[in-house]
């Protein structure tokens, strides 16, 4: 693995770079310690908002420029927020990124937030979470979450509760901008072909002269211990019926993550962390697809793992075939993780189900773009080692942590169970239970 120069600058601003001369190609993200855990009630949804914003223009590059020069360059740029951090990039030609470095320095200090601009996003979003609303998977998840934090942030989607859509102003939001965007609260990783010394040369001009600003607040929350199952019902349009199935899973710091990212890909398959995915492993040798989909109780199985700052949740998506009812498809599940705590895993099975996660982990971490990705992802939840250590980790899990994991996570006592039940008309009103 290539080395990795890591520095930080007087005013607090943290530098990852990483020359990979493969081909004339450089992938620049930055990284903002902002997410929907740094939300309070009446702002929920604001650092999705405004990372919208940062699209919208600053004196020196006008937001109807912004995506033609990147075009035009031969560049791909998006941006981000998750439930701990926001981040931006652009992965252009070697000798174009300039462009991109400059514009990431202008719009840290420089976003415009114009009135007009805000008003007209807030159309945006509001319309972007009604078609989400639309959507079984997520009006069954944004009740499974809500219901799973009482107290801790993590209870709020990213995009924003309605209410607090409609009451935000631009005030609060350029607020919120001026308080997490700065140099002390940011991360930027570099990868590709350039040359490491010069690349800090020209992120020491931006940026060097920028004040820290002050520290941000961080929330420190911690949720309660869950001690009872909790279950619920939405009803909604369409006609096929969901099942969600969330265990409180460790943070992506807690040396649990490790066993439970291996019994994750022996139960349901191997998912990806990267957020571009890679390898299309096939999750048809997992326990939970052999017990429910091969005999015919539903149609498909997924299970994930996020990797988060705090305690988050272990997912599993059940889709169901239409003769089959939410109880007959939990039982099996629930036969399925019984074997697992009571039953010694196989040495031959574990290999396979630390081949397939290593794999899936290999393919997501290949690209320039995705080297770049993970010299500031893994900072956000852990460190950059946790990622350089991460395959090693995988690679000590052993039966008896599988069985572990699955005696102290996977109880009814630590979860929670949801089910989409289809209305089959066109539209209807969530019903809780």
């Amino acid at each position: 693995m290539e080395a990795v120069l890591k520095t930080q600058l007087p005013n607090g601003l943290t530098i990852h770079l990483k020359e990979i001369h493969t081909a004339p190609i450089i992938s620049h993200w930055v990284w903002y310690r902002v997410g929907s855990r740094d939300e309070n009630a009446g702002m929920t949804g604001a650092s999705h908002w405004v990372e919208h914003m940062q699209f919208k223009g600053t004196p020196a590059f006008p937001p109807t420029a912004l995506d033609k020069a990147i075009a035009r360059e031969g560049g791909v740029w998006n941006a981000f927020t998750h439930l701990d951090w926001t981040t931006y990039f652009e992965t252009l030609p070697a000798d174009k990124i300039d462009l991109a470095l400059r514009l990431e320095a202008d719009r840290m200090f420089h976003s415009l937030f114009k009135p007009e601009e805000v008003e007209s996003e807030r159309t945006v979003i509001l319309s972007e979470r009604e078609g989400s609303e639309n959507e079984p998977l997520f009006r069954l998840g944004e009740a499974i979450q809500k219901a799973a934090f009482q107290v801790h942030p993590y209870g709020h989607e990213v995009i924003g509760n309605p209410e607090d859509l409609h009451t935000m102003q631009r005030e609060d939001l350029y607020r919120h901008y001026r308080t997490y965007y700065h140099p002390g609260n940011a991360l930027i990783g570099v990868a590709g072909d350039f040359n490491a010394q010069e690349m800090l040369y020209r992120l020491t001009e931006l940026y060097g002269a920028a004040p820290a600003g002050d520290p941000p607040p961080h929330p420190v929350v911690r949720e309660p211990p869950s001690q009872a199952e909790k279950r619920l019902e939405v009803s909604g349009p369409g006609e096929t019926t969901y099942l969600q199935i969330s265990y409180y899973a460790p943070a992506a710091a807690n040396s649990d993550f490790f066993a439970f990212t291996v019994l994750d890909s022996l139960l349901s398959g191997p998912t990806s962390l990267n957020m571009f995915g890679g390898g299309g492993i096939s999750n048809k040798t997992s326990r939970l697809y052999r017990a429910l989909v091969e005999r015919e109780l539903t149609v498909s199985v997924h299970g994930g793992l996020q990797a988060t700052v705090d305690p988050f949740l272990y997912d599993v998506h059940l889709t169901l075939r239409p003769e089959r009812s939410p109880e007959e498809v939990l039982a099996v599940f629930d036969d399925e993780i019984k074997r697992l705590q009571d039953e010694r895993v196989s040495e031959a099975e574990i290999a396979r189900a630390i081949k397939q996660a290593r794999a899936l982990f290999a393919y997501g971490s290949e690209n320039i773009t995705n080297q770049a990705f993970w010299l500031g992802y893994a900072e956000m939840f852990a460190s950059y080692e946790w990622f350089t250590h991460y395959v090693q980790a995988l690679e000590q899990i052993t039966p008896e942590d599988v069985q572990r994991i699955a005696q102290t996570y996977l109880l009814p006592t630590n979860r929670l169970v949801g089910a989409y039940l289809p209305t089959g008309s066109e539209a209807a009103e969530d019903e809780l239970v």
